[in-house]
């Protein structure tokens, strides 16, 4: 391509980033993962057998999944408001970016305090510190997703920044479910779990594998066969896993199990990423106002209440079954509580120092004129939700895709703790909830993505014609 071919591109927001610019995005997900992704893998687990919610052993799971059930009922009013806020208004440091730094500092200082044990076991002292901890990350979350769809409307540019930012999310995942426990274990001067550890390790070999190839896999069997395939595989490993569990296999099937299963949820669940700039676009196309922050709003109420249910149904399943948390010696995982507050919060400040890098990295090119912000408003979410299909099909698929997703990571924890230990119908409701619930799931979110109606070929027509309105304006 030509230098004026590049210009004329990008003239028309065709932009084409620098790898420093791409992964200076995609290192917001890392953080993200860092610390929102450890309170919602790990929250359950925590109430259940480190804090002890309330002091009772027998009911913390059930608090806890009550907590995150109410949290989301705040995010129903609060994620509209902060999306309309945030389309509307233009901070000198960056529409979006700006939040990074804005919304990172008290996401940073409440993650650490959910998981402070100084007023153990305060149930109303949980609440605030979590409510607070979501309304914060709504502040980063929102304006982050909209950044993506701001940098270019370079379709196979977005790709590769959604197989970027998926691939940096997976090393925050790495480091959250794979070697999480093995630092608690040391700072604690406890034994290191390593089977928890090799387990979680065979579940992130393919985030950090095969999510790379996210574009070359969808270009060669397209975009609906990617999701076809890769929840299928995810079936096949939970099937693997429930088997194994059932017959108290050798540790190896458990791994080889987890290890398929991860492959499939990790691409089926990293590329729908890709989708939102897609929904962003038709609204646009239709509408003439590209609400980017509205959008990602929606979505993210979406993705927040799947990681809530995923979060809150294993709580009450293992209650109801008559689970009780082991005592700490009995345990194979550290329980030691100052260790884990002070784990923890390492990760929550090295999170907030890469969302800084991120902030200094981005640039939003493709973002409503000024003149068109007034006209934003809350009802917006609402009203763009109703008049978008496209945008319906992938937040229904981003809520039960991260209910799939959440409910098996915060039960992976109950599954590798001395499961035997546990009365009969415990066992048999931590299968349900690793392995059973998800592959169901998984099957839904195929039903659901094959309502999905834009093509590669769609959108990329969709993006040219906004383009051509938008110099046709410019030029009366």
């Amino acid at each position: 391509m030509s230098e004026v071919d590049k210009r004329d591109l990008e003239a028309k927001g065709f932009y084409k980033l620098s790898w420093v610019q791409r992964f200076g995005f995609a290192s917001g997900d890392l953080a993200q993962n860092l610390i929102y992704q450890t309170v919602a893998s790990q929250l359950m687990f925590f109430c259940t057998d480190v804090y002890i919610l309330g002091g009772d052993r027998s009911k913390a799971a059930g608090i806890a999944s009550t907590l995150m059930l109410i949290v989301r009922f705040v995010d129903m009013v609060w994620d509209p408001i902060v999306g309309a806020f945030i389309d509307k208004n233009h901070p000198r440091w960056g529409k979006y970016r700006s939040y990074l730094i804005i919304g990172g500092i008290p996401l940073t200082v409440f993650s650490a305090l959910t998981f402070w044990n100084k007023f153990a076991p305060s149930v109303p002292y949980i609440y605030i510190t979590y409510i607070l901890l979501s309304l914060s990350y709504t502040l980063v979350n929102v304006p982050y997703g909209a950044i993506n769809s701001s940098l270019t409307r370079d379709n196979d540019e977005i790709t590769m920044l959604t197989s970027l930012r998926m691939w940096c999310a997976n090393i925050g995942c790495f480091f959250v479910y794979t070697l999480l426990f093995l630092f608690i274990a040391i700072v604690g001067g406890t034994p290191i779990p390593w089977d928890m550890i090799l387990f979680n390790l065979f579940g992130n070999i393919p985030n950090l594998c095969i999510v790379p190839f996210m574009p070359a896999i969808k270009n060669l069997i397209g975009k609906k066969n990617m999701f076809y395939v890769f929840l299928t595989v995810a079936v096949a490993g939970n099937a693997i896993l429930y088997v194994a569990s059932r017959m108290n296999a050798n540790d190896w099937w458990y791994r080889i199990g987890n290890l398929i299963k991860s492959t499939g949820v990790c691409v089926a669940t990293g590329y729908q990423w890709a989708l939102v700039p897609e929904v962003i676009s038709y609204g646009e196309w239709k509408t003439g106002r590209r609400i980017s922050a509205i959008v990602n709003a929606i979505t993210g109420l979406f993705f927040k209440a799947g990681f809530a249910l995923g979060g809150a149904i294993p709580g009450w399943i293992i209650q109801a079954s008559g689970y009780v948390s082991p005592p700490a010696g009995e345990s194979t995982l550290p329980k030691d509580p100052m260790a884990w507050f002070t784990t923890l919060s390492i990760y929550f400040v090295i999170g907030f120092i890469i969302l800084v890098f991120c902030f200094t990295q981005t640039k939003e090119r493709v973002v409503m004129e000024e003149g068109q912000t007034n006209s934003v408003k809350v009802s917006d979410f609402w009203t763009e939700f109703t008049r978008n299909p496209p945008l319906v099909v992938v937040s229904l698929f981003f809520m039960v895709s991260f209910v799939m997703q959440n409910i098996s990571n915060t039960s992976n924890n109950y599954l590798m703790n001395d499961l035997y230990k546990q009365k009969s119908s415990a066992q048999e409701a931590i299968r349900w909830t690793v392995c059973v619930i998800p592959a169901i799931l998984a099957i839904i979110c195929m039903i659901i993505i094959s309502r999905y109606s834009l093509t590669d070929e769609k959108i990329e027509k969709i993006n040219k014609e906004i383009e051509e309105r938008n110099a046709t304006k410019d030029s009366a």
